[in-house]
């Protein structure tokens, strides 16, 4: 029986991948710049993707940073274009980021580069007309746990790394948390194939200080930005319990959150990207970058 479930959790994350791997049309007015080298990570380059508005616009543009999921084991940065192209056209930057994946490194690699990402950005921000006071963070499964992460680890120096652009922050205004875990040490399956176990080097009994470490409950703070955070009530591999917390504890310190719970949904799936859902997040993106300028 163990077997067959981790069979049936690696072809519904091949699934998901696929899915969302699935090239969308760019539209007329914006424009796709691929590649851009951002940062070192384990000694190799990191890329990203951006997609803008077609023609630019004359004042900075606001930013939002996609994250992608895969169980911080697969994905890329491509499984983002269809979130960001909206947003591009609605007059964002749009960025889809690379982190090193848990095979190539395990934690805190992956925030370490997500962070790098977002000291990029703001170290070129004349050149590529963005908004450095103005940068959400976006993510779905492994990358909402990432997003959410970028948004309480303000000020943690131990999560920074070292892949360059120390001289800029690497906080973000604005965090949309689609299903990621929050809290590490709640989280206990010994199988070692295990997406957290394989992260962490270890389970998180085993490897307690990492797991606080990776926990993005365990950092919040009253300065952090506001939060919407989703989740599905019939999540098999995130226990909603995870944002119901995540929650609280936010609301606890004084931040702005609010956890939408979409009935019947599982890990991901239709419900998340609905024209109406995909509106909502649009709309928090806008009251909180835009409104606040």
């Amino acid at each position: 029986m163990k077997l067959l479930f981790r069979v049936l959790i690696l072809l519904l994350a091949a699934g998901l991948a696929a899915g969302q791997n699935a090239a969308p049309p760019l539209p007329g007015n914006v424009e796709l710049v691929r590649d851009i080298e951002f940062c070192q990570g384990g000694g190799r380059t990191l890329k990203l993707d951006i997609v803008r508005p077609k023609p630019q616009p004359a004042s900075p543009m606001p930013v939002v940073v996609w994250v992608h999921g895969g169980g911080w084991r697969s994905g890329n940065k491509e499984q983002g274009l269809a979130r960001i192209i909206p947003l591009a056209q609605r007059g964002y930057l749009g960025v889809t980021v690379e982190y090193r994946l848990s095979q190539e490194a395990i934690f805190p690699a992956q925030i370490e580069d997500v962070k790098c990402a977002i000291r990029f950005l703001r170290a070129k921000a004349k050149e590529y007309g963005l908004d450095s006071e103005h940068i959400g963070a976006w993510g779905s499964s492994a990358g909402g746990h990432l997003a959410a992460l970028l948004g309480t680890s303000g000020g943690v120096t131990e999560l920074e790394g070292k892949g360059g652009w120390a001289d800029y922050s690497s906080r973000v205004q604005a965090v949309v948390d689609w299903f990621g875990p929050t809290d590490f040490s709640l989280i206990n399956r010994p199988d070692p194939m295990g997406a957290e176990n394989l992260l962490l080097g270890g389970t998180p009994a085993q490897k307690p200080e990492l797991a606080r470490l990776a926990s993005p409950v365990a950092h919040v703070s009253a300065d952090d930005p506001p939060f919407l955070i989703q989740h599905g009530n019939r999540d098999p591999l995130v226990p909603v319990e995870q944002s119901k917390l995540f929650e609280a504890a936010l609301k606890a310190a004084g931040v702005s959150a609010a956890l939408t719970i979409l009935p019947g949904a599982a890990h991901g799936g239709p419900a998340f990207t609905t024209t109406e859902n995909l509106e909502k997040i649009y709309g928090f993106f806008d009251q909180v970058l835009l409104q606040k300028r």
